[in-house]
């Protein structure tokens, strides 16, 4: 379930049902989620032959779940293993999983990188172990996966996005919540995220919530970076500097889960003159291009803004579609704190399982 699409210059989406009706389904709502976990609590996942560790949060909407697999991704292969990503694969524009936005930007940060995508994520990982490119994998990470929990997994990292605290929503349709925060005590570990958004004071309230439920501490703490910023693909691509916007004029469109601090890190950046703030995972029809494309006609301005998630869908447009360059921020993960723990944690599962054969 995603938020109703939406164009206009508020941030915060508006929850699927509200008022009394939407409480009313929230408490049918999450009974049956209890009862699910209740099962899942005595009758685990299916395991399979490669350590897993997933990534995964307790609402609808981003925390910051594909930088972080990126992140993890690359610090396996540091450590000598060859990981591939499982995933759901959302709003493909030609209806197959593997042409997702968020698979065609894991192709483009992780050129060659294994993929196994598609609703049954245990189906397509056992096809994809007996292929040439499979037979290598020696480790998943598993994308937006703590509540798949047919899949067994070795490591369950939860992302909590600092901007929008889980302790302070409902359950779905009254709210974003897919569980309650109760769920936290599943979890191997708790990462908050987009700590450069957030409000004096929340992160360490955050910690103590987390500590309230699981006993101890998030085990790291980061913010997201933007390294460049990038126009452009293949030999037409050019990279900019991080800072190029500023004192330049922009429109803003994103279609992502939670547009708060990719809208709050433009406005740092340059004169932000107009958004489009669409559902998470639009698929940018024609009409919707054609509104952002006179949105930044009229607006004269100097770029459109767009993030690598929504790139996917509009890189295949002629350049001619747009008055003005296209740019998406190349975006890293920097930690706070915790990311020699989340190293430990991952990689140290991921070789004790090897071990363990």
């Amino acid at each position: 379930m995603t938020p109703p699409a939406a164009t206009s210059t508020a941030t915060e989406p508006t929850p699927p049902l509200g008022g009394v009706l939407g409480r009313a389904c929230a408490k049918v709502y999450g009974s049956l989620v209890q009862l699910r976990n209740g099962w899942y609590d005595v009758n685990p996942g299916r395991k399979i032959d490669r350590p897993v560790v997933s990534v995964g949060n307790l609402s609808v909407g981003g925390t910051g779940k594909t930088p972080m697999v990126v992140h993890l991704v690359r610090m396996l292969k540091a450590a000598g293993r060859t990981p591939a990503i499982a995933m759901r694969g959302y709003a493909s524009p030609t209806g197959s999983p593997a042409d997702s936005d968020e698979a065609q930007q894991y192709l483009r940060a992780l050129p060659g990188i294994a993929l196994a995508v598609g609703k049954d994520r245990l189906g397509e990982l056992k096809e994809m172990f007996t292929t040439r490119r499979g037979k290598v994998v020696d480790c998943v990470v598993l994308d937006d996966g703590f509540q798949h929990r047919q899949l067994w997994r070795d490591v369950d990292l939860v992302l909590i996005d600092a901007t929008r605290s889980p302790f302070e929503d409902r359950l779905l349709p009254s709210g974003w919540l897919r569980e309650r925060v109760e769920g936290l005590s599943r979890a191997s570990g708790v990462i908050i995220t987009h700590a450069e958004s957030a409000a004096p004071g929340t992160v360490d309230r955050l910690a103590a919530e987390v500590q309230r439920i699981t006993g101890k501490g998030p085990v790291a703490v980061c913010r997201h970076e933007w390294r460049a910023l990038v126009t452009g693909e293949g030999q037409q691509e050019r990279t900019l500097p991080a800072d190029f916007l500023k004192g330049r004029r922009v429109v803003v469109s994103c279609a992502i889960g939670n547009p708060g601090p990719f809208l709050s890190r433009a406005r740092a950046g340059g004169e932000v003159v107009g958004t489009q703030i669409l559902r998470d995972h639009d698929p940018y029809a024609e009409t919707t291009v054609r509104e952002l494309a006179d949105l930044a006609r009229t607006s004269k301005v100097d770029a459109i803004l767009v993030t690598e998630k929504d790139w996917s869908k509009l890189r295949q447009r002629p350049p001619e579609t747009f008055p003005c360059p296209v740019l998406r921020p190349r975006l890293e993960l920097g930690f706070l704190s915790g990311e020699r723990a989340v190293e430990d944690l991952v990689v140290g599962a991921v070789r004790a399982f090897r071990h363990a054969k």
